[in-house]
């Protein structure tokens, strides 16, 4: 169950395809590149246990790089083509990499690094070089074709997308086991999804996220063909859908969106017939939103809450959403608790911290008082995130802990107004934020990025205030709304809140972060 075994069985078939340029990695080619580069980190006196990092864009090179570190017994950290150089030369040396592989695409990010990260002992670009680097194609070429003589399975240590504060390391024990041993997800991929040699799954995400990078890894690992959009753009993910008659997907919720706010005719003119599946994670998924995509593509939309932490898995599908609409589950390998601020378990329905009871360990790396900050008195553990659990279990989120308003002594979760902002016909993204108030603390905000910019303005924003009062109590709806032409939005779907936050919270002190 890794490319070296499926390179003796389905050596020419594509374990990937890039769908832009349309190049194509088959499993013969993917089990010589990984080898070779396994070759050159043991060349570098790299062992089990090291670590290497890589920043690329969603890049033919990508699971080679990816596919070494597993077979290596190596910590492997993918990091955002989209950091800065501070957040990258952070990642870099925290994790303690001793390689760093990027791309020429990157070149700007890989000149600033050069004098810095002085842990690394070797620095290699694809496509290009530049000073400093070495290329990544000769030095790979250079190496034995053959795998190494102990190859044991390694593990990715991602760091969060820094959306409330430095990103953490989340790192978890490596099983010393040999490479090819089934993993957890492996499990879930084949047994709730239907996961199969035949399987074509689409990833519309960027890569160095985990849930792609993980996902992706997975379904190579059962011979399926993965179809990777260099960038997501929502027309061209439907006809990728049609073309490559994909099988499997995962998406996130702002995808959702932008597919379902396409014109009439453009978004229904396109084959769909082949998808069984179609998961969604990363970010809460507003009612309506999720209602007209199950209407559009049927009841293959499957859902999950997770985390990197991987202390806990809750999923649903779609006769199961629509008979608990809103609910983001119940788990198969975790009892879920409900804890107040003071850790005591909650009834149910009361909202309060989500955590999970599992036999997961991780811990986020150099970070000994994060690790410890996330776990309750009884040993539980969580993501940070807030919700509660209705009679027969079924789980529901609330919102980020972080991101909860405080105003006037009353606790309010924004997800609710950006739940029903994001649905009127003239939003296209909505992040909402507590903004300071004298008399009450906070006040809540809408920053609305408008389908036309044209249309921004004050008649455009109280047409929104109104239209959010109609649904909700007016304590939880925006008391003011600007406009943006782009929201800071991750890639992977997360609002970078903090960024917004930060200009209104300039010389203020603030303990919502």
């Amino acid at each position: 169950m890794y490319p070296g075994i499926l390179a003796q069985s389905i050596p020419e078939k594509p374990a990937y395809i890039m769908a832009e340029s349309g190049e194509v990695v088959t499993y013969a080619q993917l089990n010589e590149s990984s080898n070779r580069a396994a070759q050159l980190f043991w060349s570098l006196g790299l062992r089990p246990g090291d670590h290497i990092a890589f920043c690329l864009e969603n890049h033919p090179r990508f699971f080679e790089i990816c596919w070494a570190a597993q077979r290596s017994g190596l910590y492997f950290t993918a990091i955002s083509s989209r950091l800065t150089l501070s957040e990258a030369e952070y990642i870099v040396d925290d994790s303690g990499a001793q390689v760093f592989v990027t791309s020429a695409a990157k070149g700007d990010l890989a000149k600033e690094l050069l004098n810095k990260c002085p842990g690394l002992k070797a620095r290699f670009m694809t496509d290009e070089t530049q000073p400093g680097y070495a290329s990544w194609e000769e030095a790979t070429a250079s190496q034995p074709v053959e795998p190494l003589d102990r190859e044991l399975e390694g593990a990715q240590m991602l760091y969060s997308s820094g959306t409330t504060g430095r990103p953490k390391g989340v790192k978890h024990p490596l099983s010393s086991k040999p490479v090819g041993t089934i993993p957890p997800l492996l499990a879930l991929i084949t047994a709730a999804y239907g996961a199969t040699e035949e399987s074509v799954y689409l990833s519309p995400a960027p890569l160095y996220h985990a849930a792609p990078l993980a996902y992706n890894m997975a379904f190579q690992r059962v011979g399926a063909t993965c179809v990777i959009m260099e960038n997501f753009d929502p027309v061209k993910a439907l006809e990728l859908i049609e073309s490559h008659r994909i099988t499997h997907s995962q998406w996130v919720p702002t995808m959702f969106v932008r597919m379902l706010k396409l014109p009439e005719e453009t978004r229904t003119q396109f084959d769909l017939s082949s998808l069984e599946v179609a998961i969604h994670a990363a970010a809460p998924c507003p009612i309506p939103i999720k209602d007209a995509m199950i209407e559009w593509w049927g009841e293959v939309i499957h859902e999950y809450y997770a985390g990197t932490e991987g202390n806990g898995f809750v999923m649903i599908n779609s006769e199961e959403w629509l008979a608990h609409k809103g609910s983001v589950g119940r788990s198969p390998n975790a009892v879920i608790h409900i804890l107040d601020d003071q850790g005591t378990p909650l009834p149910r329905g009361e909202i309060g911290t989500i955590f999970f009871e599992s036999d997961a360990r991780f811990e986020y790396h150099n970070a000994p008082e994060k690790t410890a900050g996330a776990r309750s008195p009884q040993g539980w553990t969580t993501l940070g995130d807030v919700g509660y659990l209705d009679d027969d279990g079924w789980l529901y989120l609330t919102d980020r802990k972080a991101h909860m308003i405080i105003s006037g002594g009353v606790n309010i979760y924004p997800q609710e107004a950006e739940n029903r902002l994001i649905t009127h016909p003239k939003v296209q993204d909505v992040a909402v934020i507590g903004v300071p108030n004298e008399d009450f603390g906070e006040e809540v905000k809408a920053v609305v990025q408008p389908m036309d910019m044209g249309d921004a303005g004050p008649a455009l924003a109280q047409e929104l205030m109104d239209y959010c009062r109609q649904e909700l109590a007016g304590i939880k709806c925006p008391r003011s709304i600007d406009f943006e032409a782009e929201l800071p939005r991750h890639p992977t779907g997360k609002l970078y809140k903090r960024l917004l936050k930060d200009r209104y919270w300039e010389g203020h002190s603030s303990q919502i972060v």
